[in-house]
């Protein structure tokens, strides 16, 4: 937490921060009814600079949640090519060009000209990403870890907004490429979205004429510069106990060791959870990160990246278990 800003001023960039939150999350849950939880996840990841998988049958709303954030954003100064929104329909002969870019000779100026791809913007749906080859995969790996893509040995950065939203469908495995664990890393969370509930797939039946056709009048779209604002804000002014890092390290040594566990998690996991705790805790309405946000988000951020034992089959609960021992730690320690 900085020391150097006043009070005053703090709560006014919280404040601010609070409104983007506020607007984006009236447009989703607009568009996307009956999926509140996974709208939450979306806002955290956003505002943690994290990407997001979603996973679930076809139609579950997978394409028109990624699609609604995309059009909730606006750039008043759009600058080197990058749209606020753009969408990428995955297919086994898609090539990495198609997604990054490629390198077109002008024969009146006898030289080659960057024609940008559609990873050049604020949000970039790969929708059903597991249908392409691993070549083109690969090629979202640097653009997601960096925010960079490299084209014929050239550099071209990436906004500093640039959010990945891919979705899967992990029931139909004919003609699919189950993303490595590498890929998987890269991702903030892995999210299936489950059937809604009654009276919210009735509202969706009743109301999907209004939906179509028109956003919600109290929710203007907002600014990516006031979305990077956002960030900054919580990032600087949203508090994480440094004991809590001892508590994360321990956490993954525990799932390291377990015996139901072949592979544990990653380091970078921990440190890509660490500001979605704090989105997580402003969104709670805290400007603190307390130990129940953990338990909130470790199984998000840990169970894609776990590989299981013979024989286990529940991650979640394997993580729950070993975030136990150190979260009543933690938790007894900040107590004191």
């Amino acid at each position: 937490m900085s020391a150097t800003v006043s009070a005053s001023v703090r709560q006014e960039l919280l404040a601010n921060a609070k409104t983007v939150v506020q607007q984006l999350r009236t447009r989703l849950a607009f568009a996307v009814r009956g999926r509140d939880e996974v709208i939450d996840l979306i806002m955290i990841a956003l505002l943690a600079d994290g990407h997001v998988l979603l996973e679930d049958h076809p139609g579950s709303g997978k394409t028109t949640l990624a699609k609604a954030l995309g059009e909730s954003i606006e750039d008043v100064e759009a600058k080197d090519f990058i749209e606020p929104f753009r969408r990428v329909q995955f297919t086994p002969d898609l090539l990495p060009s198609d997604v990054t870019g490629v390198s077109v000779f002008d024969p009146e100026t006898q030289q080659f000209h960057f024609r940008p791809g559609p990873i050049f913007a604020h949000v970039l749906l790969a929708d059903e990403i597991n249908r392409t080859s691993p070549k083109v995969q690969s090629a979202l790996l640097e653009a997601m870890a960096e925010k960079q893509v490299t084209v014929d040995n050239h550099t071209y950065r990436l906004d500093d907004l640039f959010f990945v939203i891919a979705t899967q469908n992990p029931r139909d495995q004919v003609g699919t490429y189950p993303l490595p664990v590498a890929q998987l890393d890269r991702f903030l969370f892995k999210i299936r979205m489950d059937y809604i509930a009654h009276a919210a797939e009735v509202d969706v039946l009743r109301s999907y004429r209004d939906r179509r056709s028109a956003a919600p009048p109290d929710a203007p779209r907002v600014t990516r510069d006031a979305l990077i604002a956002a960030r900054r804000a919580i990032d600087e002014h949203v508090y994480i106990d440094p004991r809590l890092s001892d508590s994360l390290v321990d956490v993954a040594t525990a799932l390291r060791k377990s015996p139901e566990v072949g592979q544990g998690v990653s380091t970078r996991s921990l440190v890509l959870l660490l500001p979605a705790l704090q989105a997580l805790a402003f969104m709670k309405g805290r400007d603190f990160v307390i130990p129940e946000d953990v338990n909130a988000l470790a199984p998000h951020v840990f169970s894609h990246r776990l590989e299981l034992a013979p024989g286990v089959e529940d991650v979640n609960e394997v993580v729950k278990r070993c975030l136990k021992g150190p979260m009543e730690s933690l938790a007894r320690a900040t107590m004191k």
